[in-house]
């Protein structure tokens, strides 16, 4: 398998760097480990909102799982291990807290400024919000790769993009990866969740091993290690010596079915209805605050500083880093809250719309005199 594009535009960076004894790729993955996005994703939801749960998969489990799938692959088709890791490290770098059900509350909130979707965010993210405005100046391929990983779409078959493309205009998801690597990390991506949702949702009890249907049990396995197993041995041998990569006519059959399972078993479980209204009362509130915080003040950030609750500082210092690109680029307001509340782990959306909503006591000391 050789790409369509040359060595030369897969490695080009948006500023040039002196080569570097870790090579391009490998150079990436250490970008994006040590960015403070990637450090997140231990706190951001996966599917199950289970903070008190260890072993339930949290976001970074989730991308550590598709680099180690991705990778596999790769090596067994002579690919490139180092850009699939890159990728795969990267691919979720725009999640919302509370995975999916976040995204649905910032896309509704910024549909005025082109609406929210995860993939776009996460270029954006490793493209300008990365280091306070820098951004983490990755190569196209990986920059490629993230954008059009859309795991949500079930291909068969997918062949790279054979021309180069400004990825900085994509305004939807569901472009074809401009590699084979970014490819394998597509069909990676699927058969890391669909296996682990399983087990989380046995785990949670949501439902029993006995209820997935008997056929895809005994075909694809009854553990998250043996659906992945199956699935990986499929993808290499349905795609060895072919122009595409892609899942085999029967084994696509069963990730359908069990995929179908998962929608309506787990993801509409009553219990995670319950969940949807949870994480969007805590997203719309904070982003209302925000909002009306950013409405009020502007760019000046003296009055950020002196707020009340910690969140008020904590957006006036992003602002205050942001602020030059922000001004120049002439961003709209809904989208830099986007932007902020994108950020947020879990854990920091909660605790902010507690800042927000629960009152704290005000220590006054009256003097005699004043």
């Amino acid at each position: 398998m050789k790409n369509f594009l040359s060595d030369e535009q897969l490695k080009a960076r948006r500023l040039p760097r002196e080569v570097d004894l870790r090579g391009d790729y490998f150079r990436d993955i250490t970008a994006i480990i040590h960015s403070t996005p990637f450090r997140r994703l231990k706190h951001k939801t996966q599917a199950f909102y289970a903070p008190q749960n260890d072993h339930i998969c949290t976001r970074i489990e989730h991308v550590l799982h598709v680099s180690t799938i991705a990778v596999t692959i790769c090596r067994a088709l002579g690919l490139d291990a180092d850009m699939a890791q890159a990728i795969a490290l990267a691919h979720d770098l725009g999640h919302a807290p509370f995975g999916h059900e976040g995204e649905r509350v910032l896309n509704n909130r910024a549909r005025t400024v082109g609406g929210f979707i995860h993939e776009l965010h996460g270029l954006r993210v490793v493209d300008v919000i990365a280091r306070g405005g820098q951004g983490l100046n990755l190569t196209y391929a990986v920059r490629d790769g993230l954008v059009s990983h859309c795991g949500e779409i079930f291909d068969q078959r997918l062949v790279p993009c054979a021309a180069p493309r400004d990825l900085s205009t994509l305004v939807d998801r569901g472009h074809a990866p401009g590699t084979y690597e970014g490819c394998v990390v597509r069909f990676a991506d699927k058969v890391a969740y669909l296996g682990r949702d399983l087990e989380d949702a046995i785990t949670a009890k949501f439902i029993t091993i006995d209820e997935v249907d008997p056929v895809v049990r005994a075909a694809l396995g009854t553990s998250n290690g043996q659906i992945i197993g199956t699935l990986v041995g499929d993808i290499v041998e349905e795609s060895r010596d072919k122009d595409y990569i892609g899942f085999s006519n029967e084994k696509m059959e069963l990730v359908r079915r069990l995929y179908a399972f998962n929608k309506e078993r787990i993801y509409r479980h009553p219990r995670m209805e319950r969940y949807r209204i949870f994480c969007q009362r805590i997203i719309e509130g904070v982003f209302e605050y925000l909002y009306g915080l950013f409405t009020t003040h502007g760019w000046s950030i003296a009055p950020y500083r002196a707020g009340v609750i910690p969140l008020d500082r904590q957006f006036g210092g992003f602002l205050e880093e942001m602020q030059v690109y922000y001004t120049r680029e002439q961003t709209a307001s809904l989208r830099i809250v986007a932007d902020y509340v994108a950020g947020m782990t879990d854990d920091y959306a909660i605790e902010s719309i507690k800042q927000i909503n629960i009152p704290r006591p005000v220590d006054i000391n009256w003097h005699e005199g004043e």
